[in-house]
């Protein structure tokens, strides 16, 4: 799973508790034909009147070129409150595998809602750690450095089924990045979105139509992000589809495309259940 997916998830959840009192449970696996795989948890709570609390774990892994298998585990929490009609999110993640790259995050957003419509001002600071493996020659070394991110995101009702979400973040880094103009070198990093090296974006940006028939859901989602290691952008497509399994459980099917400068054409699936309660 995607940094992006997990943290959309993690909105979700925080929407599905604000629309009662009680309670959501997540859970999934994504994979590509690369022989990537990810599984993921999730869940959110209300902590009080327009209170909640969302949190989420992901594993990922996946095989490089060289042969090296990349773990990468991300752990995510995020506090909301509703003023009415204004609110603020606040939330901290890790993100890494502590033998490559890893990332510690604190983010924070405004935003203002009505029955229609949500506008939301967010900022995202991101401290990472490099880690250089030793050679034959050199010992291993770490380097750190930091970005901010500041991101903009607008969710409106076209119609009574219908539903229009964009969402759109830039990265500014302490240190300069030189690219790594090989790009059969720079695919050594890299094979799908699962790779931890695709966190280290220039900029992301998004936008999501979703369709409501009855108590089922459509969305296409179509996103675009850059990196900073190659200076490569990714393009990508995917389908979900959200049905009932009983009165508290959904289940959520996903298949997208990516069309990528860096790791080329990956097809990815992905399987979710949520299951809802009351406190």
């Amino acid at each position: 799973m995607s940094l992006a997916r997990l943290t959309v998830l993690l909105l979700l959840a925080g929407n599905a508790v604000a629309a009662g009192d009680g309670f959501m449970i997540g859970g999934g696996v994504e994979s590509d034909n690369e022989d990537g795989l990810s599984v993921a948890l999730i869940g959110g709570f209300g902590l009080a009147e327009n209170t909640w609390l969302s949190a989420g774990v992901a594993r990922s892994s996946v095989e490089l070129v060289s042969g090296r298998d990349l773990d990468t585990l991300y752990a995510d929490i995020e506090l909301d409150h509703y003023f009415d009609p204004v609110g603020v999110r606040v939330g901290v993640a890790y993100w890494g595998d502590s033998d490559v790259l890893e990332s510690n995050d604190w983010r924070a957003a405004l935003y203002w809602r009505n029955e229609t419509a949500m506008l939301a001002a967010e900022y995202e600071f991101r401290d990472f750690d490099f880690i250089i493996p030793s050679t034959d020659f050199l010992s291993s070394r770490t380097i750190r450095f930091d970005a901010d991110g500041i991101g903009a995101s607008l969710k409106f009702q076209m119609s009574q089924n219908t539903s229009l979400r964009l969402k759109g973040m830039s990265y500014n880094y302490s240190v300069p990045f030189r690219p790594v103009e090989n790009v059969d070198a720079a695919r050594l990093f890299s094979v799908s979105r699962l790779s931890l090296i695709n966190t280290l974006v220039d900029y992301r940006a998004s936008i999501s139509l979703g369709i409501d028939q009855g108590l089922k859901r459509w969305e296409i989602d179509l996103a675009s992000w850059e990196d900073v290691i190659a200076n490569s952008r990714t393009d990508s497509i995917t389908l979900r589809y959200l049905m009932p399994m009983t009165d508290k459980t959904d289940i959520e099917f996903g298949l997208g495309f990516d069309d990528s400068e860096l790791y080329g054409n990956v097809t990815f699936f992905s399987l979710y259940l949520y299951f809802y309660g009351s406190n």
